[in-house]
């Protein structure tokens, strides 16, 4: 019998139904197997493995050089039977040894070519340095609860602009990467935790997730993603691992995705913890005939072919697994270049360059009282700069830190970087209190704020460290932790300018913190250059230009706050008797140093059913600046009650000094205006619309054209 699965010009399909019919229960069981070599990267996932099979369909977060990659991958290669050659999988979030913006941090800059060339670059760099096939990205997670620690991984709380984010970011990878793979995580409804509780179960009603929490997924697929991680939350009482009408019925049915589905770590296992089966053979078959086509590092699998013995699971259950496996190897020509050949990637150009550039876009002006922004170095004797934040490199790079360290090797400091911006002795810096208040000095303190008794203004920086958002990163009180609002308060009480530089990767309470400053900017973790994008904005040499993708609560007790919930019975009562209505920064805020001034908004009907929108922006200062234009759509009278508002386009758009530009959108009625039901049919009602333009002019206009039924 020739091997046709050898023929390069047979499609995936028939080469991988060619090679099952030649593998063994055993071979096809370990094609279903993803293991680690080393140490996982992710501290909450634990797990030291040495010992290497060369018939595993996979291996994830290895982190050695490419040649030991290609050592292992010969082994699979030329010492097997058939030579299927391994995948090789890491967590490429935000960077491999540069570090870019986390990604909630890359939607604050709504810019999806910025997050193409983040995705593409960061996967480049790990593809070069280790050889990974699949990067465990982008997480299409849709996420309204700020105590929830993974948040620093979503592209926030809109499902619109988290569809887009996640099309970028597949494109980056696989485009900016032929051969490589994006896997789509976690499917579904994972950042719905219970109480923003990491692993918690979740319950999502079905409109909320047509709404909300599939659309990113289906644009992923749609986008050409190969992989799909499945969670390991239960959704509406089913553990999402063995939720077939999810993994099947929805992801294969309705949409056709034709790839492969990886369980999350220890979700096979973990059916133990949420109550289904201890039994590993009965754990094994659920995940598998639920659609899970490969197991990650918990062994679960291996108990498949004592089931097949026992007829639990049909060989033709497993083959179908294995099969499409197969067929994702073979459409990216893994085994006709199963090795990596660094030679032939080079390097990203402009790393540096780049991650500046995200950096900038992505932190958000959050106040800015009577212009202290931008400073004039040279109006100021003596600045003092303090506060942990100062002296940290985990807060500026984030979780999921891939290949790099919390060290200043890998992000520059914000003190050692600020003597490049002010003219020698301008900035003091003076340690001060720590971000969880366990290791305070009083003593420092005490000298911090001494110092700053003799200088004209202070400098804070405050937020969380690196480890304080990520998986299992929960926070119930998400205001600024330990000692740091109190001394924040002590050093506002010297009645001198203050100005907070904050790191997170969650939105934060900042009621408090508001008050006790004069200016507040957002950095976010902005990865290796941070400090140097702090820098170009404090001293005006950019325009700070990010906007909030997700809303900033005034307090934990407000959550969910995101800007599109539906509105109330009574709109004029209010949400609370002891709160103010509304976020304390919503979904969209962010302050620049430019006057931007929105001109008359027009909507026009096209002969086609189409409308196109025009706003004019004027540019009504001296400074250049990119400005965020966010699109709203309401539907004020509907069958079926829709939120206040809803995002349906944004753009990023420059605009030089006193410069004037027309922005246009184009409204396509059977996808801005029309609405899913909770089976995902689309409903398109006449009616009246309102359009609104960033919050800065709104119109409304007329839809008459029927439902088609």
């Amino acid at each position: 019998m020739s091997e046709k699965f050898r023929n390069k010009f047979l499609s995936p399909e028939e080469r991988a139904a060619d090679i099952l019919l030649r593998m063994t229960l055993h071979e096809k069981v370990m094609q279903l197997v993803q293991r680690p070599i080393g140490i996982d990267s992710n501290p909450n996932n634990a797990s030291t493995w040495t010992t290497f099979n060369p018939l595993f369909g996979s291996i994830l977060n290895f982190s050695g050089s490419v040649e030991e990659r290609n050592a292992y991958q010969k082994a699979a290669v030329e010492d097997t039977r058939l030579g299927i050659p391994i995948l090789w999988a890491f967590d490429v979030i935000h960077g491999y040894k540069t570090s870019f913006p986390v990604p909630l941090a890359q939607a604050a800059t709504f810019d999806l070519e910025t997050a193409f060339s983040v995705n593409a670059a960061s996967n480049r760099e790990a593809r070069k340095s280790c050889g990974t096939d699949i990067a465990f990205a982008p997480m299409c997670e849709v996420c309204r609860d700020p105590r929830w620690g993974r948040i620093v991984e979503s592209y926030g709380e809109d499902p619109y602009t988290v569809s887009r984010f996640t099309e970028a970011a597949v494109r980056g990878i696989q485009d900016g990467n032929p051969g490589m793979l994006a896997c789509l995580k976690h499917f579904a409804g994972y950042s719905a935790a219970t109480g923003g509780r990491d692993y918690s179960a979740v319950e999502i009603a079905e409109i909320a997730m047509q709404e909300c929490y599939l659309p990113p997924f289906e644009a992923g697929v749609k986008a050409g993603a190969k992989c799909v991680m499945s969670g390991f939350n239960a959704l509406n009482g089913d553990p999402v691992i063995k939720y077939r009408n999810l993994l099947e019925d929805i992801l294969r049915g309705q949409w056709g995705f034709n790839g492969m589905v990886i369980s999350d770590c220890n979700a096979a296992k973990q059916l133990d913890d949420q109550g289904y089966s201890s039994d590993k053979m009965k754990q094994a078959v659920a995940s598998l005939q639920a659609g899970n086509d490969m197991d990650m590092v918990d062994m679960v699998y291996f108990a498949l072919e004592d089931a097949v013995d026992r007829g639990d699971v049909s060989v033709a259950d497993i083959n179908r697994a294995v099969k499409r496996i197969l067929e994702v190897k073979f459409s990216v020509g893994l085994f006709e270049s199963p090795y990596v050949d660094v030679q032939e990637l080079p390097d990203y150009p402009e790393m540096d360059a780049l991650a500046l550039d995200a950096a900038r876009k992505s932190a958000v002006l959050l106040k800015n009282e009577n212009g202290l922004l931008p400073l004039k170095p040279a109006e100021y004797r003596k600045i003092l700069l303090t506060g942990p934040a100062a002296d940290d490199a985990s807060c500026l790079i984030g979780s999921w830190m891939g290949a790099a360290k919390w060290d200043a090797e890998y992000a520059a400091l914000l003190k050692d970087t600020a003597e490049e911006y002010f003219p020698a002795g301008t900035v003091v810096y003076r340690k001060s209190v720590g971000f969880t208040g366990e290791d305070d000095d009083p003593d420092l303190s005490a000298t911090a704020l001494a110092a700053a008794e003799e200088c004209d203004m202070i400098i804070a920086a405050l937020g969380e460290n690196g480890n304080m958002s990520g998986e299992y990163r929960s926070r119930a009180f998400i205001g600024l932790p330990g000692r740091q609002l109190q001394f924040l308060r002590e050093l506002k009480k010297l009645g001198k300018p203050v100005l907070v530089l904050l790191t997170a990767g969650r939105p934060l309470v900042l009621s408090e913190v508001a008050e006790n400053c004069d200016a507040m900017l957002m950095l976010w973790q902005a990865g290796k250059m941070a400090s140097r994008a702090a820098w170009d904005i404090v001293t005006g040499k950019v325009s700070p230009s990010g906007r909030l993708p997700v809303s900033f609560p005034r307090c934990e007790g407000q959550i969910p706050c995101h800007y599109n919930q539906r509105p109330l019975a009574r709109r004029r009562f209010k949400e609370y008797i002891d709160l103010p209505d509304g976020a304390l920064y919503p979904f969209g805020f962010g302050l620049s140093y430019a006057d931007i001034v929105y001109g008359n908004l027009q909507v026009s009907e096209n002969p086609d059913g189409d409308f196109i929108a025009e706003i004019e922006l004027h540019n009504n200062s001296d400074i250049d600046t990119d400005e965020v234009v966010l699109w709203y759509i309401s539907d004020p009278e509907a069958e079926l009650t829709q939120p206040v508002k809803r995002l349906i386009g944004f753009s990023r758009e420059y605009l030089p000094a006193h410069a004037d530009k027309t922005i246009r959108l184009k409204i396509i009625p059977e996808r801005d205006l029309s609405y899913p039901d909770a089976v995902g049919k689309r409903h398109l009602e006449a009616g009246k619309f309102v359009l609104d333009c960033s919050g800065k002019a709104d119109v409304s206009f007329q839809f008459s054209r029927p439902e088609k039924k």
